[in-house]
Order: structure tokens, then C-alpha cells, then sequence
């Protein structure tokens, strides 16, 4: 990137409080342990920590200007810019910089998949432009405007996660990448806490429209039943399905899947192509459906973004398997929903040997936290589940409700050491374990010990 000092103070509406306003910016930093020469240093007051206190530091560091919410005279030869709030600043003059490109920008939402997907549809992409694509999970409204500033003038297309857990977050996103084109994965209960109902989840995620114009796409997942409704909806937005129902715009056909990936035909507007995926699992046929019904819209050669998804490797902590001494590990640890558990267990029932569940607890669920993880127990009994692990005060539940609909072994811990001590006596060779649960519970503990 590049920018001016003085590009950057009008873009936030900011006052130059010393230094040359002719200095270029060439990068931009939330993080003083990460500046280079060149950068923009933006401080943000968190609950914990004052990231003003290390102006000085990201100066020596080699940091070209910095912004600050102390409206005091500064004499000193790099430039200060004065904002009140660094925070909507950096969103600010993320917005500003955004628009010097005129580029598709596809925007990927959600409550699960977002991250699997937009990997895809980046992949699928690629093969016929140059992509810039949100890097590991930069999708909150301090994420996503640093995802922006990595746009170059050689880049032909992004792909854009965008996360949001309030009202509100959507529409401030959306002003900051405007998206022209839009990928909607599914509805589910995620942060349901904050937003209250599915219903409000929907018309929130429905805010990545708001920079649609008339040749704008919105790609809807058709296998999603409140997706599904949108149909006869919206006539102002011109929607195209992805899915297996006879009625989606491009659809998923003999699906063949196994412990070591999925293979399927998809058809639309007359063009047939065989896909075949190196991950198993239901979910990512329609990860790879939006993918290519993406590249396909936007000119792309739909052949070559068939092979370029046989070459996809999942992200950290999403799926990866592992094979470790004669055991195979899902490791699944980085976060978790009932919609989510619902394509692990699957993926889980695919591999032969005995299977092993080792569930968290999944938060921010609100009203609706005890019957979500009666749900998961459910599941867990339905999809051939030979021993079942739990940790934490609410994946008791999950234990409970496993029992009720199985006679399965069930084995329930408060913290994840108790449960790597269970497990270390337990697996034996030949087992396969799915380890899931939300962030905050650190699943990746397990996972650690036994890679």
C-alpha cells in the first residue's frame, strides 16, 4: 500500500499534530510487535491495554507515522495525527484506501464455514486472476480494514471474510470493503446470544448488500432452509443457488465421499465438470460449489477452478487431519456450533476404526445454550460414535444427552488436562479422535499433546 500522511489524516478526519505531512505510509499495524519500516502504528485502548504506551517503541522500530487519541502539542519529526477514536479512524481510512480499487470484491459471511469457504472460492479464483484473500481469520472491524491495506495494484480480485456478532458490525464492514458480490454459507445459532433469534442473524448478514448495485450477485447456500426462503425474496438482488436440490443455479451431483476427500459432478447452464476434493465431508461440496458458481459468474474458467480446488489444504485447526502414530486426529479445535458439530461428526463417521469424540464447551449461545448442547449429544448418538469426552460445565450435556439416545461409553472432565490424562491411557492404534470445541475452551491442548 501506499498513502500519504496527509491522504490518511483526511480519510479520518484527523489534525497533523507534528511532523511532515508529505511522509508515505506503506503499511498499517494494530500490533507494535509487528511494525516494519514504513508503517502506520495505530494504538487501540483495549480493556487490559493502552497500546499508546508504545508509540515510542514502533518509532524506534522504524514506524513512518502513528495515530493518537491524546490531543496534546507534540514536537517531534515523525508525524502524529490526532483522531478521537484510532479504532473507527483505522476503519476510516481503510474505506478511503479501498477505494482507489476498482476490482470484484466478494464478500464471505455466515455463522459457520466462512473461513473453509472463502479459502475455496479464493482458490477457485485463482485460477483465472490474481486474488487477494482475508489471511487466517481478519474478519472483525479491526481485521477486516488491515485485510484491505494488503490490496495491490496487481490484484484482479478479494475475497473478503467478513465476521459479525452484533447489531450493527455488517453495515460497518460493508462500508469498508463494499462488496460487489457476496457469498452467504448458512443461518445457524452462532452468537445467537447478542443477536437473540435466527431471524435477526439473517437480516444482519443480509446488511453485506449494502454496496450492491444492479449487476451484484448474493450466492446463497440452497441446502440452508432460511436461505432457501429467500427465493421469492429480495427482487431487488439477483440471487444464484448453490447446492443439491433440482432448483439450485449449480448442483452438486453423484457424491461419492470417503475418510480421504469427495468426489461429485456439478452442472449449470449446460457446463458439466467433475470435481474431486482431497477433504471429506458433506459441507465441503458446498464449500466447493460456491466456489466455483463464483468463478464461473465472474468469467472464470470453471475447468480450471475444478483443478485448482484438488489442490485445497484446509486451514489450521479446521479439519486438518493428522496421521500420528497409527492413530488419525481431526483436529477441529478452533471453534464450535451445533451446525458445525453437526459436518465434524459426519466427517468423523467416514473413517473406519474406532471413533472418539472429544467435545467442549460451545459459548455465546445465550437462552438457548442447554438444548444446543442437548442437540450435539444427539447427534453425537446418531453418527456411530464409539466412546465420547467431554470438557467443561456445559459439554455435560452433550454426555447426558449421548447416554439417553445410546448406550455408548461416556467419560466427562472440567478442564483439558484431566481429559489428556484420560485419553493418554485410552486411545490405542488404529482409533480416530475428533477434538472441537469453542475457542475459549483451548481445545488445541489436546491436539498439541498428541502431535
Amino acid at each position: 500500500m501506499e498513502m500519504t500522511v496527509k491522504e490518511i489524516a483526511e480519510a479520518c478526519g484527523g489534525r497533523l499534530l507534528c511532523g511532515n505531512e508529505n511522509t508515505v505510509v506503506t503499511s498499517v499495524s494494530t500490533d507494535s510487535r509487528k511494525i516494519s519500516a514504513g508503517a502506520l502504528f495505530v494504538p487501540i485502548k483495549g480493556e487490559r491495554t493502552d497500546a499508546h504506551i508504545y508509540i515510542d517503541a514502533v518509532f524506534a522500530a522504524g514506524a513512518a507515522a502513528t495515530l493518537t487519541q491524546n490531543d496534546t502539542k507534540k514536537i517531534d519529526v515523525h508525524p502524529w495525527i490526532f483522531v478521537p477514536d484510532t479504532g473507527i479512524a483505522l476503519q476510516q481510512i481503510a474505506a478511503a484506501y479501498r477505494s482507489k480499487f476498482d476490482i470484484p470484491v466478494i464478500g464471505i459471511t455466515g455463522s459457520v464455514g466462512k473461513t473453509t469457504t472463502k479459502e475455496m472460492v479464493a482458490l477457485a479464483l485463482s485460477s483465472s486472476y490474481c486474488v487477494m484473500k482475508t489471511e487466517g481469520n481478519q474478519n472483525s472491524q479491526v481485521g477486516l480494514p488491515l485485510t484491505l491495506f494488503r490490496l495491490e495494484e496487481t490484484h484482479e480480485a478479494a475475497v473478503i471474510e467478513m465476521g459479525m456478532s452484533d447489531f450493527g458490525e455488517m453495515s460497518r464492514l460493508c462500508s469498508m470493503a463494499r462488496p460487489r458480490y457476496a457469498v452467504m454459507t448458512n443461518i445457524g445459532i452462532s452468537h445467537i446470544q447478542q443477536l437473540k433469534t435466527q431471524e435477526n442473524i439473517l437480516q444482519e448478514k443480509l446488511h453485506i448488500t449494502d454496496s450492491f448495485d444492479e449487476d451484484s450477485i448474493l450466492f446463497l447456500n440452497g441446502e440452508d432452509p432460511m436461505l432457501a426462503e429467500l427465493r421469492e425474496k429480495l427482487p431487488h438482488i439477483r440471487k444464484v443457488y448453490f447446492g443439491t436440490e433440482p432448483w439450485c443455479d449449480y448442483r452438486a451431483q453423484e457424491i461419492e465421499t470417503t475418510d480421504a476427500g469427495v468426489r461429485f459432478r456439478m452442472t449449470a447452464n449446460g457446463v458439466s465438470v467433475y470435481v474431486e476434493l482431497p477433504v471429506p465431508g458433506f459441507h465441503n461440496v458446498l464449500n466447493a460449489l460456491a466456489g466455483l458458481s463464483v468463478a464461473h459468474c465472474l468469467g472464470g474458467d470453471v475447468f480450471a477452478a475444478a483443478k485448482a480446488l484438488s489442490q485445497y489444504e484446509p486451514p489450521a485447526m479446521r479439519q486438518q487431519i493428522h496421521k500420528v502414530r497409527g492413530i488419525t486426529l481431526i483436529d477441529d479445535s478452533y471453534n464450535a456450533s451445533p451446525d458445525a458439530l453437526r459436518s465434524s461428526l459426519q466427517v468423523l463417521r467416514t473413517f473406519p476404526g474406532r471413533k472418539i469424540a472429544v467435545l467442549a464447551d460451545m459459548l455465546e449461545l445465550g437462552d438457548m445454550e442447554e438444548a444446543a448442547h442437548r442437540q450435539v449429544g444427539k447427534m453425537v448418538a446418531e453418527n456411530g460414535v464409539d466412546l465420547l469426552v467431554t470438557v467443561g460445565e456445559r459439554a455435560r450435556w452433550i454426555a447426558e444427552e449421548a447416554k439417553a439416545h445410546s448406550d455408548m461409553p461416556c467419560s466427562s472432565f472440567s478442564n483439558n488436562s484431566e481429559a489428556i490424562a484420560f485419553l493418554q491411557e485410552t486411545v490405542c492404534e488404529g482409533d480416530v479422535l475428533l477434538v472441537k470445541g469453542s475457542r475459549s475452551m483451548h481445545m488445541d491442548e489436546i491436539v498439541k499433546v498428541f502431535l
